[in-house]
């Protein structure tokens, strides 16, 4: 019995192992068949594409062609194509389609021509970045391109555009960046999220008949002739089609008033409201120090969680400050959607809440209330790291000094090589950013939201959220988890080496703005994220010109381009066994900055090549 068992076992295993073969090879066919499709369609008169040459039937060889990048080069699965300034002709290439986990297109500076498909969402579903600037594309811009949900970027900018700009692009709501000047659009300019996406005169300009913000204000009909035509077409309409007039102005109307309350308060609060009414909630509190509370000291605390009150949001949820009646300030996150019974909720806390060490910020205590799980936090005076690194106001804001970029980075690593390597149960965090990491008022750096990837939906590790920057922030995922969807430690190296190079550059993860100094050339903007450009200097040999220039010439160049090597080594390495552990990392780190004094005793264990290989089984266990 326990025989055939174990044969039955096998033999499902292999036909799962066989199953998962068969769908990984009609991907990778898929994406070949993509490319080949693309360079069917498009003229390349200057022999850019030379390189696509499709007799070579390895593993990952697309990836070596000109323009594109796979998500790994031992895969044939295309994510982004670059094909800019190639001097390409042809119409919006179709067969793109086929590259179905693509999430950037860049055909600017080309000579492409011809409408837009109107199906442009079905074909590139995932694109967060693209760039069709610089061609002769004409026609109207198709209304579906707003069903590309997870865009960042849309460069439209230099075209023949016509028509008017569709009133569905206010629903892409991750949109940072959009661009629709010098082409022959006109009528109002929709009312855009200005609180995510930063438009200009400049983004509109140079079109035939463009109005509304940031433009002129749209013109009313004043002319005679068209206020007889105006009051001729009332006149002729049905009362059938009067009602529906008078029902659709008062359901836009309604909608209107929803926006406006929308801008005003994202949450609109009504689960705050419904929070209200639940009389005697306790909270559970783990320090006995702090004093007993009720979910009514909370909802006092925040202002009933008011938008104002609001100091960070991540994959995890949203936090707010709290201020007791006695002065006490708090954080308190309000739980993203996890679907965890209070059951299983009560135990992760209690677990959560043992785990205590410096770097660290400490979970105080935790309230079930209705749907709603609340987190509570010891307040941290300097907020994110994130903020700042790149302040909302640059231009009064004082760049951070080197001695408080090395204590964090030092201090961060010491937190984060200490649940992987000495707290019990050891914990992958799979968020880190620089939106995780805390500061105190004398710049100490405390790690947060760890054990929280736990309470997530399940969900969450599919791959459209992880395109979706669900799976961690953009920028700072492991590029192996889209392969696997497995989180190891060696993925939180990677997250970290991010924001290594964040403090060294002052870049962003998910882009690089660098400015000329006085007298110099003004440089070309580089498309891409940090760790792609840190990769292309490190191939030219030009590490040292990514180092943040309020930092240079200040006695400590070489501590800098120390650090510098470091979060190299944890994001540079293809192959994620090579990147060292956190404890390496932190061990390289501390030696950097011994002269500053900054560590305490060190209270993480050396961990044992044996026990690195258990710490990951028993994390893909759990």
């Amino acid at each position: 019995m326990v025989m055939s068992r174990l044969v039955f076992a096998i033999f499902l295993g292999n036909c799962l192992w066989l199953l998962l073969l068969s769908s990984s090879i009609d991907a990778n066919e898929a994406n070949v068949n993509c490319l080949r499709s693309i360079l069917s369609q498009v003229k390349d008169p200057n022999g850019y594409l030379s390189s696509w040459v499709f007799r070579n039937q390895t593993v990952g060889f697309i990836c070596k062609f000109t323009g594109v990048t796979c998500w790994h080069d031992d895969e044939n699965r295309v994510l982004s194509i670059k094909l800019s300034g190639f001097g390409l002709t042809g119409e919006f290439p179709l067969g793109i389609k086929q590259c179905s986990d693509l999430t950037g297109l860049d055909l600017s500076r080309n000579n492409f021509s011809g409408t837009l498909p109107t199906n442009i969402s079905s074909l590139i579903p995932l694109v967060t970045t693209l760039d069709l600037s610089g061609n002769r594309f004409s026609g109207e811009i198709p209304p579906l391109i707003s069903n590309i949900t997870f865009l960042n970027t849309l460069m439209l900018q230099q075209n023949q555009f016509t028509g008017p700009l569709p009133p569905q692009l206010v629903l892409l709501g991750r949109l940072t960046k959009l661009s629709v000047a010098d082409n022959r659009l006109s009528g109002p300019i929709p009312t855009f999220n200005e609180t995510t996406l930063k438009i200009g005169p400049q983004d509109f300009a140079n079109n035939l008949d463009l109005c509304g913000k940031p433009l002129e204000k749209c013109k009313a009909p004043s002319s005679p002739r068209t206020k007889i035509i105006v009051i001729a077409g009332v006149a002729g309409l049905t009362v059938a089609a009067l009602v529906v007039g008078i029902v659709l102005f008062f359901y836009f109307r309604r909608m209107a008033v929803l926006r406006k309350k929308m801008r005003n308060d994202p949450e609109e609060n009504r689960w705050a409201k419904i929070l209200k009414g639940q009389k005697g909630v306790k909270v559970f509190m783990f320090k006995k120090s702090v004093s007993k509370m009720k979910l009514s000291d909370l909802m006092k605390a925040t202002e009933d969680f008011k938008k104002d009150n609001i100091i960070g949001k991540g994959r995890t949820g949203t936090m707010y400050k709290g201020v007791l009646e006695d002065g006490t300030p708090l954080m308190i996150k309000r739980l993203q959607d996890s679907q965890r019974s209070e059951k299983e909720l009560d135990s992760e806390m209690k677990t959560l809440g043992s785990v205590k060490h410096r770097n660290l910020v400490p979970l105080l205590g935790y309230c079930i209330a209705s749907k709603e799980r609340l987190l509570i936090y010891e307040y941290m005076p300097k907020g994110y790291l994130y903020d700042q690194l790149h302040p909302a106001d640059e231009e009064t804001s004082k760049p951070m000094d080197w001695p408080s970029r090395l204590k964090i980075a030092i201090g961060a690593a010491k937190g984060l090589a200490w649940l992987h390597h000495s707290c019990n149960p050891r914990i992958i965090h799979r968020n880190i950013s620089s939106k995780c990491i805390l500061l105190t008022a004398d710049f100490e750096p405390k790690i947060s939201d760890f054990g929280l990837a736990r309470l997530m939906n399940p969900i969450d590790t599919h791959l459209s959220t992880f395109v979706n920057g669900e799976f961690g922030d953009f920028g700072y995922v492991a590029p192996e988890y889209s392969r696997t969807m497995v989180a190891t430690p060696k993925g939180d190296v990677y997250s970290f080496g991010v924001v290594l190079l964040e403090l060294v550059t002052g870049q962003k993860a998910t882009s690089v703005t660098r400015e000329s100094e006085e007298g110099e050339e003004e440089e070309e903007s580089f498309k891409g994220n940090l760790v792609e450009w840190i990769t292309k200097l490190s191939s030219e040999s030009k590490l040292q010109e990514a180092i943040d220039r309020s930092l240079l010439g200040k006695g400590v160049d070489d501590e800098i381009f120390k650090v510098l090597k470091v979060a190299c080594n944890c994001v540079l390495p293809e192959v994620a066994k090579q990147r060292p552990t956190m404890f390496e990392v932190y061990q390289f780190l501390r030696a950097i900055g011994e002269s500053y004094n900054f560590t305490t005793d060190d209270d993480i264990l050396v961990p044992s090549e044996s026990g690195e290989a258990d710490f990951i089984e028993e994390l893909i266990v759990r």
